[in-house]
């Protein structure tokens, strides 16, 4: 049977499962718009911008583990795109993304909307291509799904001129992919993993290093028995959070630039490290020649070209985690090691560092401190939130003070760092899991870069959650200009910002504010109650509030500054300026 193009990208987005899309339409993809009209099986989320679709998209392929779909016009349309898919490609989220394009003889031409997306998107997506015929079509649909999920995970987009989606032609459904160059590699070595297998035996002071590979590869259930039952400690990157209960005793919680004392202080004290679907990354490692400088260094990760990538690495094991993980605990479990008393002396020493600096801040009767406002969102989601944030201080924090017991509940901008991230994503997060209770821990700053998505919430009732620290300033770049640039506070104070409660209430959301800590709690659960509508919740909190621990740039991980530390040095300052 003769289908149309925009007919037959629909028929291809039902046989691979897609039940919803986020999108912004324009002129070259009208006719995909009008096949959508009458369509029963793919529900269409229209958001109010483009980037605003590509990180729903995210969020919802990073909280449901399906690839997310979005679909927008040619031109601007397109270009709006490319700080989304940037932010899916460092984080490798799934993600096939459809822009519309003049129709091909026109490329080239400086026609109307017209720009060149492939050329643009080549360096931040897994792969992409333009379709000019439209007999290809099918086929490029069904090896774009398949490139995105499989191996490490990534964005694909492609380019439709309009002459393809219009072009007529028989419709066959290719059930096979075969791509020439492309074979990731799923069991790991078997000799490699026995080697990893004795280093573990081996060492006295381990430490597990998870990253988001592990979540990727739905690995947690075997990350979880490895580090239990070889009583190894475990700590987080950020994209790991959720991959290994936060809330267990073997958690360190994060480790890095803002990671935990005790996280820094075991890695860099450690005799090994197992690196697990992590690549090392320059917020992570600090100082690159001091990171682990006692450990050997076992790295684990489908993606061969992360290996050695960023530090040297003793032993690599190419393959997909959860595989890899299988076969080393077969291994390990022959072995009938008596963990408990190896690890004994190391796991104390683990427990007084955790001890010594536990992660806290200074709580205030009168002042709202962000930390206790986070504190709080995990008490009143009993921790079983999907929690979304954006970027900066408010990232961090949640970070640090919501312990994260379950992959997929943690969704946040790692590698690329993109304020305005946590809102549309949650509302993709919210679509994807309509029971959950979806919160986004946002900064008053990076609100503000998608805050239109309001109406996209309103009008699909979604009852997502927003809690905003604010504390009027651009408070990460802020803690750096008081740090390190003399408190000279360059274009970082948001003088003019606006009131939030009544914002979301023009857009037809609930607004509530609290402004002092005892009004926390109870303004948590009253949003709670609502069910049918988004809600903007606006603390006031301490401006003057840093996130801590803190490793300078340049630093080893282990060069840590604490809160008191500044404090003290401020002191000193002072009195001789007196």
């Amino acid at each position: 049977m003769r289908k149309s193009g925009a007919e037959i990208l629909i028929e291809c987005l039902k046989k691979e499962g897609v039940k919803h899309i986020f999108g912004y339409p324009g002129g070259v993809v009208l006719n995909i718009f009008d096949a959508l009209y009458d369509e029963k099986g793919l529900e269409l989320f229209l958001t109010r911008h483009e980037q605003g679709a590509i990180h729903a998209a995210d969020g919802y392929a990073r909280a449901s583990g399906k690839v997310g779909v979005a679909l927008v016009t040619s031109g601007p349309g397109a270009t709006n795109t490319v700080t989304g898919i940037a932010t899916a490609s460092m984080d490798s989220i799934p993600m096939v993304v459809f822009s519309g394009q003049v129709p091909t003889m026109l490329i080239g031409n400086d026609a109307f909307q017209e720009a060149d997306i492939v050329g643009m998107t080549r360096p931040c997506t897994k792969h992409n291509y333009l379709v000019k015929d439209v007999k290809d079509l099918a086929q490029t649909i069904r090896e774009a799904f398949h490139i995105a999920s499989t191996g490490r995970p990534g964005p694909v987009l492609i380019d439709l001129p309009k002459d393809v989606t219009t072009g007529m032609t028989e419709f066959k459904w290719p059930e096979k992919v075969n791509i020439r160059s492309y074979s990731p590699t799923y069991q790991g070595n078997k000799y490699m993993i026995k080697q990893a297998a004795q280093m573990i035996l081996k060492s006295k002071k381990p430490v597990i290093m998870a990253g988001g590979g592990v979540i990727l590869s739905e690995a947690s259930k075997e990350l979880t028995e490895l580090a239990e039952m070889t009583k190894i400690p475990v700590t987080n990157t950020l994209m790991g959070l959720g991959s290994f209960p936060g809330s267990a005793d073997l958690s360190l919680g994060m480790l890095g630039m803002h990671g935990t004392f005790y996280a820094n202080t075991a890695v860099q004290n450690a005799d090994l490290l197992i690196g697990i679907g992590v690549r090392f990354d320059d917020r992570v490692t600090g100082k690159t020649d001091t990171f682990a400088r006692n450990a050997k260094i076992i790295q684990i990760d489908i993606d061969p070209t992360s290996i050695r990538k960023n530090v040297p690495v003793d032993l690599p094991v190419v393959g997909d985690i959860k595989h890899v993980l299988k076969d080393l605990l077969k291994v390990l479990k022959d072995e009938k090691e008596q963990w408990g008393a190896i690890r004994k002396s190391w796991l104390n020493q683990v427990d007084a560092w955790k001890k010594e600096r536990p992660l806290t801040y200074n709580f205030d009767k009168k002042i709202i401190k962000p930390e206790f406002v986070v504190e709080k969102i995990h008490k009143v989601t009993k921790g079983d939130a999907i929690i979304c944030t954006e970027v900066g201080q408010n990232q961090m924090w949640a970070a640090q003070f919501y312990k994260y017991d379950k992959p997929r509940h943690w969704l946040s901008s790692g590698g690329l760092g993109t304020m305005g991230y946590g809102f549309p994503a949650a509302i993709g997060a919210q679509i994807a899991c309509p029971n959950k209770v979806v919160f986004d821990i946002a900064g008053d700053g990076s609100i503000q870069m998608n805050i239109q998505e309001l109406a996209t919430a309103v009008i699909n009732k979604l009852p997502v959650k927003v809690a905003i620290l604010n504390n009027r300033f651009l408070g990460m770049v802020r803690q750096w200009q008081e740090l390190f640039f003399k408190e000279r506070y360059s274009h970082t104070g948001l003088d003019v910002t606006p009131d939030f409660v009544k914002v979301a209430e023009a857009y037809g959301a609930v607004g509530l504010r609290a402004t002092t800590p005892d009004e926390v709690e109870p303004v948590l659960r009253e949003s709670l109650k609502i069910k049918d509508r988004p809600v903007f919740m606006d603390f006031e909190v301490d401006w003057k509030s840093k996130v801590f621990p803190m490793v300078p740039a340049g630093a080893a991980i282990d060069e840590m500054i604490f809160d008191e530390e500044v404090k003290e040095k401020s002191k000193k300052k002072l009195k001789a300026v007196k």
